[in-house]
């Protein structure tokens, strides 16, 4: 997913004089094409990602289009005040890629995994937040990103996850993609929990529970329209979150639901990470399985709830 992204980034830069890409101390290699084409456009900053935010920020001033890359935590953690003050305050169209969303950087331990991304940008006003599922609906989602007026946080999987997008569904930032329709119950994801979801429907259709599948690739702004709309006839909404509960999908949904049909809403059932940091180290699959989030898991809490 990653390597798609950055390979929209050159396509946009050929296009558009205004696409200006900037790492943060990245490896060798990166988009080696964009740097040799656009030297003037393509910038790689040492581990400085506060600087490179002020950096993206005057660029946007002076009518740029911003791509700015690094790790996730890097991005959100580190220069947290300076992607609210440079960035949202101003409503600049800089785009923040965030590599490792989630628990893909399992490997590297707690101080690398993104738990608390999705929850810190959401915070922000003018803040967009996008969370792909595939390779391929990142490539429809980069063909509009670059006249998106605001901010956009882009979170990444690690790559070589299965597609599950279908490009007869297009893809507009706001709108969500109903995948499957429900009857009683609606799964909501984004991301690689995408796929999770649909494999845990195929588990629960093998005992004749239907399950809808909505992907809601935007958080910020959230399709409240269709949530609202399809939530009003189930009875159980379920969110997955590659993400801490506190502030990511299930909050945004929740916090949705509760606005839009008070009293009139369905039980929902939020299913992602406890209020923990990571412990130990291992590989996203193996992280998922430990928290409950592989569709196995995923489809007995659904089966506990309903019965």
């Amino acid at each position: 997913m990653r390597r798609t992204c950055l390979g929209m980034v050159y396509e946009l830069a050929k296009k558009d004089p205004r696409v200006v890409f900037i790492g943060s101390d990245l490896g060798p290699g990166v988009l080696d094409d964009f740097k040799n084409d656009f030297p003037d456009r393509f910038f790689m900053e040492g581990v400085s990602e506060a600087n490179i935010i002020g950096m993206a920020a005057g660029l946007a001033l002076d009518g740029f289009i911003p791509y700015v890359n690094t790790i996730a935590t890097f991005l959100t953690r580190r220069c947290f005040e300076q992607v609210a003050m440079d960035l949202c305050l101003h409503n600049l169209p800089v785009r923040l890629i965030a590599n490792g969303g989630g628990l893909v950087y399992a490997p590297l331990g707690p101080t690398h995994i993104a738990i608390d991304d999705i929850s810190l940008m959401r915070t922000l006003p003018n803040m967009g937040i996008v969370c792909p599922a595939d390779a391929e609906e990142m490539k429809r989602f980069m063909r509009q990103s670059a006249d998106w007026k605001s901010p956009l946080y882009i979170r990444l999987g690690k790559g070589g996850d299965p597609i599950v997008s279908r490009d007869e569904d297009g893809y507009e930032i706001g709108n969500s993609i109903l995948l499957r329709a429900p009857k009683n119950v609606l799964i909501v994801a984004n991301g690689v929990m995408v796929n999770r979801a649909l494999s845990a429907a195929d588990l629960l259709a093998e005992k004749l529970i239907e399950v809808g599948v909505l992907n809601m690739h935007t958080i910020k702004p959230l399709d409240k329209s269709a949530l609202k709309n399809l939530a009003k006839n189930v009875s159980l909404v379920v969110t997955l979150d590659e993400h801490l509960l506190t502030g990511g999908l299930g909050s945004a949904v929740l916090e949705c639901l509760n606005d839009e049909l008070g009293t009139g809403a369905p039980q929902i059932l939020r299913i992602g990470i406890r209020d923990q940091f990571p412990e130990g180290y291992g590989s996203q699959d193996s992280m998922m399985e430990a928290y409950g989030l592989q569709p196995n898991q995923i489809a007995a809490v659904i089966t506990n709830t309903i019965e």
